[in-house]
């Protein structure tokens, strides 16, 4: 970007500038001369999906404002072929009818805590951006991996096998997976996105991502650290391993969750169930619209089965309700799992419409959020994951079929 165009530039998107009705979908064109035909020709473009089966190519410019004006996407570039590789006729999971796990689960929720979720926030949010194509967000990734495997070594979890590790990816933040082996290699996912964004010039302006997705990255780290302390769990007992994921570049379109599960398809991983964490820290837009306090069951592109069980461990283990919202194609990571044929859910700190409108800019800051909410996602998680972890699939698909459920 010429420095002339960069100083028009700046000073609205310091102000994060109101759009109008009338430039949704609209990209605005480089003043003739800026740019001759042949740099015209070199920006390089993107192919992305706004809706099932509707793509269309893009700068990376115009990925920014169609984010600005709320359109979600995939960025399908590298992975177009995603889904194309899953066996189409593997039968869906059955999910339990009802939560089994109370005695096991209730105890490990105890131990569920506000000061290592602040803590934790705390540091995240004091790298100046977590952008995916900056050395933030490379160091934030850095910082991320050890705290996740310091974790694993003060549970003494790495001595029964348990790790985490980067996956790699071509820029220069990684995502990140935790592996919690059980008896078999069919696994429940728990995910969160790690990178935050500032839509006005990405590089350059500050992005605390307190909330998007600092909350939910801090919430499955608090819920894996406490898993951690069932013995079970780390010995392998479970019937199916667990892991968490911490994914890489979803603001620029779901990147890094897709080249997981990509790469799940391709090697033939069964991955029974995956529940996506995106922003679990605001409740003061529900408060203020004189509703309770609930935590945001997403209902649309997601797996039916899936969610009804989420609800069901809502219930049983967490203080607060639940209500049912729905977000749009491709709002979160949950979507690159489902476009892989595994069964995924989403779970959001509200109703849509009340969530955090505080995102994507220098205003996502830990003093709109509420760590008791947070705590509440971690109870649900925990809750979620032991119950799952300890489920034979096999057996209620056989039950199923013999027309016992």
């Amino acid at each position: 970007m010429k420095a002339s165009l960069l100083a028009l530039l700046l000073p609205a998107a310091a102000s994060a500038r109101f759009i109008e009705a009338n430039e949704i979908n609209r990209v605005i064109p480089f003043p003739d001369g800026l740019l001759d035909g042949a740099a015209e020709q070199s920006v390089e473009k993107f192919l992305i999906e706004t809706a099932p089966g509707e793509t269309r190519w893009v700068t990376e410019d115009q990925k920014w404002e169609l984010r600005r004006n709320g359109q979600e996407f995939m960025d399908i570039t590298d992975h177009g072929d995603l889904g194309s590789y899953h066996v189409k006729t593997a039968a869906k999971p059955i999910f339990p009818s009802k939560v089994k796990l109370q005695s096991e689960v209730k105890p490990l929720l105890k131990n569920l805590t506000k000061s290592f979720l602040q803590e934790h926030l705390e540091k995240f949010t004091s790298f100046r951006t977590r952008y995916y194509k900056s050395d933030y967000g490379r160091q934030s990734s850095e910082w991320l991996l050890k705290t996740v495997q310091d974790t694993i070594k003060d549970a003494g979890a790495d001595e029964y096998g348990v790790t985490a590790k980067h996956f790699k990816h071509p820029w220069d933040q990684n995502s990140i997976i935790a592996t919690i082996p059980g008896q078999s290699n069919e696994t429940i996912v728990i995910g969160a996105h790690q990178d935050s964004i500032n839509l006005w010039l990405p590089s350059l302006l500050p992005a605390p991502g307190a909330d998007d997705d600092g909350s939910g990255t801090v919430t499955i780290l608090e819920a894996f650290r406490v898993l951690l302390q069932s013995q079970d769990v780390i010995k392998g007992k479970a019937p199916n391993t667990i892991e968490f994921h911490w994914y890489s570049a979803e603001e620029g379109g779901l990147l890094g969750s897709q080249a997981i599960f990509s790469d799940y398809e391709k090697k033939g991983r069964i991955v029974k169930a995956m529940l996506q964490q995106d922003m679990t820290g605001f409740v003061q837009g529900t408060l203020d619209a004189g509703k309770p306090e609930s935590v945001g069951v997403i209902t649309d592109f997601v797996d039916p089965g899936l969610t009804a069980f989420i609800k069901k461990v809502i219930e049983a283990y967490c203080e607060i309700p639940w209500v049912e919202t729905k977000c749009g194609y491709a709002c979160s990571d949950h979507a690159s799992a489902s476009k892989a044929g595994y069964p995924s859910a989403f779970v959001i700190e509200s109703a849509f419409g009340d969530s955090d409108k505080h995102i994507h800019g220098t205003d996502d800051l830990i003093d709109y959020l509420s760590f008791d909410h947070m705590l509440q996602h971690a109870r649900m998680t925990l809750g979620l994951v032991y119950e799952l972890g300890f489920t034979d699939f096999a057996k209620l698909e056989n039950k199923a079929n013999m027309g016992e459920l």
